[in-house]
């Protein structure tokens, strides 16, 4: 037997024949490139630079083109109906913004005038002013009756008596004439509802004249005594009655 390494075939002849022949004149020119690491790196980040670029340019407008795609809804009448209210109301805001600015200051208030109250005219005289009606007026306060001598038996001839025996004169005689025609018209049983005066002097109450005699309802006499009595207590004179007359309307 022989050792293993024996065993094994060698290499053939025509091998050995190729191994030991001088290589070829074309093989002879040729040489390998040697590879470079620094190129290689260069390599890589060029081709990661164009990856990029492309997904940079490329990606928004793929984006882009699929909103528009999911976004664009089926027209419809409603949708256009819509579209038409908003662009009319778009314009009208448009318009209404171009219009001129309104400021406060192009504003007036407006205020109703009162009216003048319309004066309420005054009775006058027929062809007299004022002060003529004022002179009037006060000569009739200041005036005094004229002296008329009375009906023998009536009240006034019972009151003259009486006036010229208190010492008045014919003037006083006149002032109480016209005094008591005011008054009562010289009627004895003359009565004012209103008041209650009663009698020739329109004694306020009538009752008052009874402290001059029990029938001063019916007696003249009586009445005019009472009337002089008061006269002359309050106001001196009949002229001076007849005065506070004229200004106040009563004595």
């Amino acid at each position: 037997m022989t050792p293993g390494n024996e065993m094994t075939p060698g290499p053939s002849r025509a091998v050995r024949r190729a191994a030991d022949a001088p290589p070829l004149r074309s093989e002879v020119g040729r040489t390998r490139p040697r590879w470079s690491r620094s190129r290689g790196v260069l390599s890589v980040f060029a081709a990661m630079a164009a990856v990029g670029f492309v997904a940079a340019y490329v990606g928004p407008i793929g984006v882009s083109l699929s909103k528009a795609e999911a976004v664009e809804p089926p027209a419809t009448l409603y949708s256009i109906t819509l579209g038409d209210a908003q662009s009319l109301r778009v314009s009208g805001t448009a318009a209404e913004a171009d219009g001129p600015e309104l400021a406060r200051g192009n504003y007036e208030v407006y205020v109703t005038p009162t009216p003048t109250p319309t004066p309420t005219p005054t009775k006058k005289a027929t062809g007299t002013s004022s002060s003529e009606s004022e002179s009037e007026s006060e000569s009739e306060s200041s005036w005094t009756p004229p002296f008329a001598s009375p009906d023998p038996g009536s009240a006034q001839s019972i009151a003259f008596d009486m006036v010229m025996a208190r010492g008045w004169s014919n003037d006083d005689f006149s002032c109480l004439v016209a005094l008591w025609n005011r008054e009562s018209g010289w009627r004895v049983n003359a009565y004012n509802a209103g008041s209650g005066a009663y009698g020739i002097p329109q004694a306020l109450p009538g009752n008052k004249m009874a402290s001059a005699g029990a029938d001063w309802e019916t007696s003249a006499a009586t009445q005019i005594a009472w009337g002089l009595g008061y006269i002359g207590g309050r106001y001196g004179t009949p002229c001076g009655a007849w005065a506070h007359s004229n200004s106040s309307g009563w004595y």
